[in-house]
């Protein structure tokens, strides 16, 4: 579907100010709705059409590394509480998980040891007790490393290189044919701009070698997009919609402000009550960033080939241009069968605390304080009967429903305050509500 040409306008009016004031060599951008580029534009010394040439990712890269180590895990070949050293022994890293090392909470330094990898080939890495340098699980760290690490696990499952399984498992069966290790074809020149001149200077191009998971891709604006659409939940049979939700869940938190939250291989960001997950990325020559808004279904793009300058937030505002420009229609309401007896449904008691079990479209409960806040989930039914919390403060707690009470870990939920006919913890005072 195609834009206004009003918002049109307004999105390239955005992208001119920002490779304009950004100083980049070039700079192309786009937005994503119902999976597709429906717009896109190139400023600068760009060629046409500017939807295929491409760029350096950098970090971005990073979440084609984790979609790769989660089909690992979706084909029972691991799980993400493993330790490293159960997949890749013989690390000083040994003991962090996979979970950690994904979300940057594993405490392993930023970068790899050596020279540094983005201008320069790490064959190996030569780790030591120094590349340890918080306590596992203890805070947010992005580390470089951990994700060159993660790379290398999945070779060795695998028997072949990072790059040939992210092509052969990812970016063909996505349809991101133009998305490759090194450049091919049309493919924009990485710059530095002298910081008081306006000058460039060529960047250096290279393989990073063992550190190719943590920033080696190129890609166009059109493959670019792709991903986008894929992590606005088309998982094109890569992964499944629960596991690229799963990807999408905070695990660590950054305090500084500075990456927001971290889920698995994407960054989580709060911006103007929105929440938006994607990934930034930065190579010398080269800065990228793609976000997406789940909830509205939208996602926006941005490549450029500059060190430094381009506003890392121009996609999250492209977003809120669209958002304001052509704000989303959502699906018409219908009426739908309730996935229990609508005797379930209603009001129910966590001691006094009043709460109320609601239907919610896709077949889902929700539970959840009623006319003030509290607790609550959305819950999913099993084969065997129960159901099992997807979010908040009961994901993955067991809902077991009765016509006398709910059974939610030891929460139980009764019909009226403190039913004494139901099983209540410690039990109910025989002398019942009173007036002392």
């Amino acid at each position: 579907m195609s834009l206004f040409p009003s918002t049109e306008r307004t999105l390239l009016a955005r992208v001119a100010r920002a490779q304009c004031d950004g100083r980049c060599p070039s700079l192309v951008a786009g937005v994503v709705r119902e999976g597709k580029l429906v717009w896109h534009t190139g400023r600068g010394a760009v060629e046409e059409p500017a939807d295929d040439v491409q760029y350096r990712l950098g970090s971005i890269s990073k979440t084609v590394c984790a979609i790769t180590v989660l089909r690992l895990r979706d084909e029972g070949l691991l799980d993400l509480s493993d330790t490293l050293e159960q997949h890749l022994p013989g690390t000083p890293l040994g003991d962090r998980t996979l979970t950690q090392l994904l979300s940057h909470t594993g405490g392993v330094t930023s970068e790899s040891p050596g020279l540094w990898w983005e201008r320069t080939p790490a064959q190996e890495l030569p780790l030591s007790a120094a590349d340890r340098v918080l306590p596992a699980g203890r805070r947010f760290h992005y580390s470089n490393l951990g994700f060159g690490l993660l790379g290398e696990l999945v070779a060795r499952a695998r028997g072949r290189s990072w790059d040939v399984v992210a092509t052969d498992e990812v970016l063909r069966p996505l349809g991101m044919t133009r998305t490759t290790p090194r450049p091919e074809g049309r493919a924009a020149q990485g710059y530095a701009v002298h910081p008081w001149s306006d000058e460039v200077l060529p960047e250096p191009e290279h393989h990073a070698g063992i550190m190719a998971p943590a920033g080696q891709l190129w890609a166009t604006a059109r493959d670019l997009a792709r991903l986008g659409a894929f992590l606005l939940g088309d998982g094109g049979g890569v992964l499944s919609p629960d596991t690229v939700e799963e990807m999408t869940l905070p695990a660590g938190v950054d305090f500084s402000g500075a990456w927001g939250s971290y889920g698995l291989g994407v960054q989580v960001q709060q911006k103007d009550g929105r929440t938006l997950v994607g990934h930034g990325g930065s190579m010398p020559g080269f800065l990228a960033g793609l976000w997406c808004d789940r909830e509205e279904g939208t996602a926006a793009l941005a490549l450029a080939n500059v060190t430094s300058g381009l506003d890392g937030a121009l996609p999250a505002t492209l977003l809120a241009d669209l958002r304001e420009a052509e704000p989303t229609i959502v699906a018409e309401w219908s009426p739908s069968p309730s996935p229990v007896p609508a005797s379930l449904l209603g009001p129910w008691y966590w001691g006094p605390s009043p709460y109320v079990l609601r239907a919610v479209p896709g077949g889902l409960l929700h539970l959840g304080g009623l006319g003030r806040p509290g607790r609550s989930s959305r819950f999913r039914a099993r084969e065997d009967g129960t159901w099992v919390g997807l979010d908040g403060y009961f994901a993955g707690e067991t809902l077991r429903l009765d016509p006398v009470a709910l059974n939610l870990a030891t929460f139980v939920f009764t019909r009226t305050p403190y039913d004494p006919a139901a099983p209540v913890p410690g039990g109910v005072d025989a002398g019942g509500w009173q007036v002392p």
